[in-house]
């Protein structure tokens, strides 16, 4: 019966689904995947989250440059930077000198001149912003990579490793300087009170800024370059330790062998710490007592003498020596965290 009023008509009949279109022979109505060729869909690469570390395995202290943006021109570009600061800096200080007549002067040639001491600390430390700069713009990482693992300054350490460099470089300078007959001079200079005003003002940042250099930026620049630890490691100490010595220009062969030992025991304890707190403290503690002892007219440098020398010596590696004690024992960390964001296996394509 058909429907009655407006709008009625027949009454709807269910014809059922519409008919399927069959694909013919060897075709398929849904495109295969992965594609006929064999290739596999590309992987999603997500940038790093904010925050992530720069490096996808953990890396030691003088590898931390090998993150994963690694090239190996960045350094170099690190190095044009902090060569052009030296350049602008040199020109600055020779203007300086010109007008006042005080030089910077890193061969301690004179130590009881306080100006002579301002100036030099005040050039040296300029090279601290340039290394953390350099991080920056070279290699597009955090400037704290410069200074430990954690890319930071370990503040709670540099008190335990001035105390360990006191009783150790202090001890046998002590013995040193009676061994080298320079102990008991003639008393304090005249200036011995603005002297180490300014050397426990300048010290320990001038130990900073130099330490970042050697130890930090030039070390890590050279074992990123090798990219193996051991090896980087000991090209690195080595190198720099001349170069250290050379640029303090010493008086003479034992005196450049004895900056060379103190550069090589700053690049140990660096690689038993992961960082540079134990050798800015050593660089401190060391410069402060150079100068407290020609101040107070007992002698002061570094000692040349064979017994004084070997003294020396000795007391490095019982800095040394104290560092890896505390280090079996606090356990610090020596690698810098990671978190792999490197495709897996699964999502690489194939070949």
């Amino acid at each position: 019966m058909s429907p009655t009023g407006p709008g009625g008509g027949p009454a709807d009949v269910y014809a059922g689904p519409p008919p399927t279109l069959r694909p013919d022979a060897g075709q398929s109505p849904v495109r295969p995947w992965p594609p006929a060729d064999g290739g596999a869909p590309p992987p999603v690469l997500w940038p790093p989250p904010p925050g992530s570390p720069p490096h996808d395995e953990p890396q030691p202290y003088l590898l931390a440059m090998r993150a994963r943006d690694w090239a190996w021109w960045r350094p170099v570009a690190g190095l044009l930077l902090l060569a052009l600061a030296a350049l602008v800096v040199g020109s600055l200080l020779g203007v300086v000198g010109i007008l006042s007549g005080v030089h910077a002067d890193l061969s301690l040639t004179d130590p009881t001149d306080p100006a002579v001491l301002l100036l030099t600390g005040v050039a040296v430390a300029v090279a601290l912003p340039v290394v953390r700069l350099a991080w920056a713009v070279a290699h597009g990482m955090r400037p704290g990579w410069s200074t430990s693992v954690l890319a930071r300054l370990r503040w709670r350490l540099l008190p335990r490793f001035a105390a360990f460099a006191l009783l150790a470089v202090g001890g046998a300078g002590a013995l040193a300087a009676a061994a080298d007959g320079t102990a008991g001079g003639d008393g304090p200079v005249a200036s011995w009170g603005w002297v180490l005003a300014v050397v426990l003002l300048v010290a320990p940042v001038q130990a900073a800024a130099e330490e970042h250099l050697f130890r930090g930026y030039l070390s890590q620049a050279i074992a990123g370059w090798i990219g193996r630890r051991t090896a980087g490691a000991g090209v690195a100490a080595v190198l720099t330790a001349a170069l250290f010595a050379l640029v303090h220009r010493p008086d003479g062969l034992s005196g450049f062998l004895a900056l060379v030992a103190l550069g090589l025991a700053a690049s140990a304890v660096v690689l038993l710490t992961g960082g540079l707190e134990a050798t800015i403290a050593l660089h401190a503690v060391t410069a402060v007592l150079l100068h407290a002892s020609a101040v107070l007219g007992e002698g002061g440098g570094i000692p040349t003498g064979p017994a004084g020398a070997a003294l020396g010596l000795a007391g490095l590696v019982l800095y040394v020596a104290l560092v890896a004690w505390w280090r079996r024992r606090a356990a610090p960390e020596t690698r810098t965290p990671a978190v792999d964001l490197r495709p897996s296996a699964e999502t690489e394509p194939a070949g």
